[in-house]
């Protein structure tokens, strides 16, 4: 799975999914409509920044603090492939997964990368490559692609109950 995407740079640490997605806006449930309030509680011209693919490359610690599947959901919603990030709070990887949005721990590309830079994130080689330049990123097993591949856990378990559905 080869991923390709413009860079949009979040250099904080610590941000946490409280001014990603703040607490007023926690009733919008329309995935649709999430997109327009991601960010507003760290900086809402960021959002002006997701044309097209981008990915997201972030300090360390990034995603900290309450546990909001509406971050990754908007997330997706917006454009973002992927993000890149020296760290990420546990909680917030495993929503970002669980709902079909790649991140990977790559400090070194953090480093180097500027804001516009093109990515390319290889998920099962483990490289990334920042304005041409390559780095080893973990790369992720197998299953974890599939469920990436269909969009995250929920759809994964709805296709595999959808094919061993019998018709009685």
């Amino acid at each position: 799975m080869i991923l390709s995407a413009r860079a949009v740079v979040i250099p904080q640490d610590n941000v946490d999914t409280d001014v990603l997605f703040p607490g007023p806006f926690l009733n919008v449930t329309d995935v649709a409509q999430m997109p327009q309030y991601l960010f507003e509680g760290l900086d809402p011209s960021l959002r002006d920044q997701l044309v097209g693919a981008t990915a997201l490359l972030v300090g360390a610690n990034f995603g900290c603090g309450s546990s909001r599947e509406h971050v990754p959901q908007a997330m997706r919603a917006s454009g973002i492939q992927f993000l890149v990030g020296r760290s990420f709070a546990r909680i917030f990887s495993r929503n970002c997964l669980n709902l079909g949005l790649p991140v990977v721990i790559c400090a070194e590309a953090i480093g180097a990368a500027k804001p516009g830079d093109q990515l390319e994130l290889d998920l099962s080689a483990g490289t990334l490559t920042v304005a041409g330049d390559v780095y080893e990123v973990p790369a992720l097993p197998p299953f974890m692609r599939e469920l990436l591949g269909h969009g995250g856990l929920v759809e994964w378990v709805r296709g595999r109950m959808d094919s061993t559905t019998a018709v009685v």
